[in-house]
């Protein structure tokens, strides 16, 4: 198996809560990695309009299904990925293991001190207040290959991954 895994797509998959530094850090990393590296986040596709304009909780739900199973298409496709997310329920936590299990994911805690994200949060201007606090419970339902706080730069703590994951 662990040569299928090999042969099939590599995923690096960031999950921390919102404000954590993910797309910056993410973007870091694909100037680190020596191969090609899509980048693949629910963001990119409510900031281009995807999400309905009216979100309920059965559309929601249905988003993030959608958005689950879309980084397992494009994993069985032979993309290698950095994925960005937010964890936000064990259910999540469960159906991404499942759908991922055949691929070679390496699993990132993206940490943050919650004066840091609470800053963050604030000068972004596109966040609601507290919802970074209210994601810090995303570590609760996860288990990493690698743990790292994003105190220092982006560019140092995508170092920090990259040799964590080429020693793995």
């Amino acid at each position: 198996m662990a040569n299928q895994k090999d042969a099939i797509a590599r995923i690096i998959f960031l999950n921390g809560t919102s404000s954590s530094g993910k797309t910056r850090v993410a973007g870091e990393l694909r100037k680190l990695l020596p191969d090609t590296f899509c980048y693949f986040a629910s963001d990119q596709l409510a900031s281009t309009g995807f999400r309905a304009v009216k979100t309920t909780p059965d559309e929601r739900n249905r988003f993030f299904d959608g958005f689950h199973k879309s980084i397992a298409a494009f994993a069985f496709a032979g993309n290698d990925m950095i994925v960005e997310h937010i964890i936000e329920e064990q259910l999540w936590s469960e159906e991404l293991r499942a759908l991922l299990d055949p691929f070679d994911v390496f699993r990132v805690a993206i940490h943050a001190p919650l004066d840091i994200l609470q800053e963050r949060e604030i000068q972004r201007g596109d966040r609601t207040i507290g919802e970074a606090e209210y994601h810090l419970r995303t570590h609760d339902f996860c288990h990493y290959d690698f743990e790292v706080r994003n105190t220092a730069t982006p560019t140092d703590t995508a170092h920090a991954i990259h040799q964590a994951w080429l020693a793995r």
